[in-house]
């Protein structure tokens, strides 16, 4: 039977021996490893609103294909450009990986955002040291909004019907 500590000098007796009370704790903190296929890619599935991409990520040259086609081709909007490149401008690695993404559901806003969220989350399995980096940006939290149901007796979720005194 484990021996109750009544005092702080109890407590001292029960720390581990050779072992420095900061190297313990340490110890408990989660490490993050790297993450890769028998093809050498990592994978994550990043989500945003009803939007859900698969992305792989591999050494390469820098080229992003989404759904077969050229990521310029199928966000045509700059601003949705600009949203799938910020974790990799962040990390300063915008031309070492080639990206390869399937993403399906939403519109195109909420696909860019599920994109951003997937490359983000595979930049961290490939490279588990740019996780602090991505943290800070935001890019590894998932947005968790969703558009709100629509509710029996209303027009839409919280628009009621015109009111009218006749």
């Amino acid at each position: 039977m484990a021996i109750e500590p009544k005092t702080l000098g109890d407590l001292a007796s029960l720390r581990p021996a050779g072992g420095d009370a900061a190297a313990v704790v340490a110890s408990g903190a989660p490490v993050h490893v790297q993450k890769l296929d028998k093809f050498g890619r990592a994978y994550a599935t990043g989500k945003r609103k009803n939007a859900i991409a698969r992305v792989w990520i591999k050494p390469g040259a820098g080229r992003i294909i989404v759904n077969k086609k050229d990521f310029e081709q199928y966000f045509a909007r700059p601003v949705l450009q600009m949203l799938l490149k910020q974790p990799l401008n962040a990390a300063s690695r915008s031309t070492q990986y080639d990206i390869n993404v399937t993403v399906v559901g939403g519109g195109l806003s909420g696909q860019a955002g599920a994109v951003r969220h997937g490359i983000s989350k595979a930049l961290t399995y490939f490279e588990p040291d740019l996780r602090p980096v991505l943290k800070k940006g935001g890019f590894l939290t998932r947005d968790s909004r969703v558009v709100e149901r629509k509710k029996y007796g209303k027009m839409k979720a919280r628009r009621s019907f015109q009111f009218s005194k006749r």
